[in-house]
């Protein structure tokens, strides 16, 4: 699989040298003074563009920013989220019991408000760590305590911080209403010193022609299930319109809960690898080292593939190559391998 071209043509930086910092999306679809092709337009927008480097969506100018991870309440008192929808990547993984916590990272947008925040363990901030995040949450296991107190990880934790950058909303009852703005977000990096500049580096994303030639199992129509539970089950339907996957959770559409604008994902991970019980709470050591089998949904269908750990992301592989995603936003589920692929997913037309 090829990479995106993220070199840029010198007349193309003289061009954009004047122009301002803003990052927003390029929207392709206005090309009513353009009498080129749209083949011609998609070719020398992946040869000329700068990108957003966790979605591969383009960008008016030079993209900058770190990735900030947060963590995120899936408890069905916390649905529906604020600002899920806006991030670049979402994991998905247990916590304890059958409950199941989102990692949420936002590089290429930034919400207004996020939550209900919730608290850390120690793979999820491995997972931030990944993306050289800044790391937030809203508490912590003592093994996640150990590397937040350690320094491992910049971050920003509503234990020390409730009531000043972390609020508490009146229309959710604790401890599913711990909220954070994007904009305490910067200003408690910036209090706490964090370089907050440099973006992490770009994933890798298919091109026009490789997206086309896409082929797979039909899978309009997923289901992951946890441990069979439906109340924490992640449905994937593909719209084929927008050519996008809507997720739901025990019926319910992921959606803002401001805005009701829905969770629209690109590519869907699914990887398998050990869990761990490890005291008496049911916390648990997840592998995200050793790699296994996955699958990878796109455009409807779905392959079996591998997973990765590359440099400290979760990425599919074959045939030992790095395998593109689809530019636009993934989610990436994580289960047990004592479930397994083939009885926690199924799926079709």
């Amino acid at each position: 699989m090829s990479k995106i071209w993220m070199a840029v043509f010198a007349a193309g930086i003289l061009l954009l040298s004047g122009c301002s910092g803003d990052q927003t999306e390029i929207d392709e679809t206005d090309h009513s003074n353009n009498e080129q092709q749209p083949e011609e337009v998609a070719q020398e927008q992946n040869e000329s563009e700068f990108i957003y480097p966790l979605t591969g969506i383009s960008a008016e100018a030079e993209v900058n920013g770190r990735a900030v991870a947060v963590m995120i309440n899936n408890h069905p008192l916390a649905r529906q989220q604020s600002g899920l929808h806006e991030a670049d990547i979402v994991y998905e993984l247990l916590a304890e019991g059958e409950v199941t916590r989102f990692l949420a990272i936002y590089q290429s947008q930034k919400p207004a408000q996020i939550g209900p925040i919730r608290s850390a363990r120690d793979y999820y901030i491995e997972l931030a760590k990944g993306y050289d995040s800044l790391y937030v949450a809203h508490g912590n296991s003592p093994d996640a305590k150990k590397l937040l107190d350690s320094g491992y990880i910049d971050s920003l934790n509503g234990l020390y911080y409730d009531g000043t950058l972390f609020n508490r909303v009146s229309f959710r009852k604790a401890p599913h209403n711990s909220y954070i703005s994007f904009e305490n977000i910067e200003k408690g990096a910036q209090e706490q010193g964090y370089d907050m500049n440099n973006a992490p580096s770009p994933l890798v994303y298919l091109n026009e022609e490789e997206i086309e030639q896409l082929d797979g199992d039909e899978a309009a129509n997923v289901e992951v299930s946890y441990f069979s539970r439906e109340t924490f089950n992640s449905v994937y339907e593909y719209d084929a319109v927008q050519e996008k996957y809507k997720r739901y959770s025990n019926g319910e559409l992921t959606a803002d809960y401001e805005t009701d604008s829905p969770v629209l994902l690109d590519n869907i991970f699914i990887v398998e690898t050990e869990h761990q019980i490890v005291d008496n709470a049911g916390r648990r050591n997840i592998d995200l080292m050793s790699g296994g089998r996955a699958y990878l949904l796109q455009k409807g269908t779905l392959r079996e593939v591998n997973w990765e750990n590359i440099d400290g992301k979760i990425l599919p592989v074959a045939d030992g190559e790095q395998v593109g995603l689809i530019p636009g936003k993934t989610w990436i589920n994580v289960i047990p391998t004592s479930v397994g692929l083939e009885d926690s997913v199924s799926y079709g037309s």
